[in-house]
């Protein structure tokens, strides 16, 4: 392989208390609760909207519980998903196009400066401290130094840059299969059957729905690889999330496999589509009106930190001294990285467990903190708490730990956990019980 070096000055463009990497659910979290605790704020995002997976990335419901009293309630009724609009445990589907507005408005804080289409590209360190973040944008190439940064990037791509050991799906490297979810209308919601997935036994008419598409799927009128046909209601009626796409054996951190699994996956949107319209009663007028910008992506890197939280342990109940998370719920939910569907051995149950703070500090670096999917864990754990109301608990305490850092001028192993737990319970968070 072809090398070239070079070297060249850079513009320190801002200093800032704590700088946020990625505005996913983690990410807008993160920042806000941090300018919140009157932290100066720098949210650094590649794409031109702010929300990650609730907005680019079409994902919808909202899954996953937390305790009470985090910036999970605030989001969804920000998005206008109440609780008291939930179907099950899953709820409605938010509307994409509104909170691209609502989570720019979230953000839009005195104390936050919002990077958009601004990549990460490298770090600044002096030995193991993190010091900043070098990005890029359509100006070119400058520095933002932060004196706590959080990587909510969901690859763990700052910590990955600055150092810290990572790995990479179950032993044998395969990771979860990327899907691209999309949006149909046109849904006689008097017929329209609703799938949440693989553990739903909704029936059409006297067979069990995702048994009646595997049986399709087996005569030909359906790939196998996408007969786990998820519909999603949405806030509207009428309207389907659809989650039913499927590419496996792809990493997204490697540039070179992204735009063939993209465009597989937007040419499945209409096998589907077919299928629906010839398949489905209710469906048979149904048209894609939306989809994802960007493919959406259940897993790449995780970020090994000061511990390594299983799913034994989430399947337990498990709780921690130093809990930052608390009563966090999914099942362990891994989309087959080799097949279709979930198969019924990768699913787990758990009681609702806690997530340690030692998570949350990536091994080896200094004044760094991960949010997110990309927190300390195996890779059956993180199959539970990557859903996006588990993230946003996560963002919102690291957040307040990373100015609670900046404020007292130390480093997150030297924070008093026992401070940043009455600051998270003194906002309303329950951590206990």
């Amino acid at each position: 392989m072809q090398k070239v070096s070079y070297s060249r000055e850079l513009e320190v463009r801002g200093s800032y208390d704590v700088v946020v990497a990625g505005s996913g659910p983690a990410g807008i979290c993160a920042a806000v609760a941090a300018a919140r605790e009157g932290a100066k704020v720098a949210l650094v995002e590649r794409y031109g909207v702010v929300g990650g997976n609730l907005t680019a990335g079409y994902v919808g419901p909202i899954l996953g519980m937390v305790g009470k009293g985090t910036m999970r309630d605030e989001l969804v009724e920000l998005l206008g998903v109440p609780e008291n609009d939930m179907i099950g445990e899953t709820g409605r589907a938010h509307d994409f196009e509104r909170a691209k507005m609502t989570l720019a408005q979230f953000v839009n804080h005195p104390n936050i400066d919002v990077y958009l289409q601004t990549t990460v590209t490298d770090v600044v360190k002096e030995g193991d401290t993190l010091k900043g973040l070098v990005v890029t944008a359509g100006e070119g190439q400058f520095v933002l130094c932060g004196k706590v940064t959080v990587d909510a990037t969901g690859d763990g791509l700052v910590s990955y840059l600055a150092g810290a050991p990572t790995e990479k799906g179950r032993e044998d490297g395969l990771m979860q299969p990327v899907t691209l979810e999309f949006t149909i209308s046109g849904v006689d919601e008097n017929k329209g059957v609703i799938c949440i997935g693989d553990v739903d036994d909704v029936k059409l008419g006297d067979e069990r729905f995702l048994d009646y598409c595997m049986r399709l799927a087996k005569e030909g009128e359906l790939p196998e690889r996408i007969a786990a046909v998820r519909l999603h209601p949405m806030v509207y009626p009428g309207y389907r999330q659809v989650n039913t796409t499927q590419v496996n054996g792809v990493d997204m951190t490697r540039v070179e496999q992204i735009f063939k699994a993209d465009l597989e996956l937007r040419e499945q949107i209409y096998t589907l589509l077919d299928f629906f319209h010839k398949h489905l009663p209710g469906y048979e007028n149904c048209r894609v009106i939306s989809s994802g910008t960007t493919t959406g992506v259940r897993e790449t890197r995780r970020v090994m930190g000061d511990y390594i939280i299983t799913a034994e342990e989430m399947a337990a109940g498990c709780r921690f001294d130093d809990v930052i998370v608390h009563r966090a719920e999914f099942i362990v939910d891994i989309h087959n990285p080799e097949g279709s569907g979930q198969a019924e051995d990768h699913i787990q149950y758990c009681d609702p467990y806690d997530l340690p703070y030692r998570c949350f500090t990536p091994k080896g670096v200094e004044n760094l903190y991960t949010a997110g999917r990309c927190i300390s864990g195996t890779h059956r754990a993180h199959a539970s708490y990557r859903v996006m109301s588990i993230c946003m608990a996560m963002g919102e305490a690291v957040g307040v730990a990373a100015a609670m850092c900046a404020e007292q001028g130390i480093t997150p192993r030297k924070l008093d956990v026992k401070q940043l737990q009455k600051r998270l319970t003194d906002k309303g968070i329950e951590l206990y019980g």
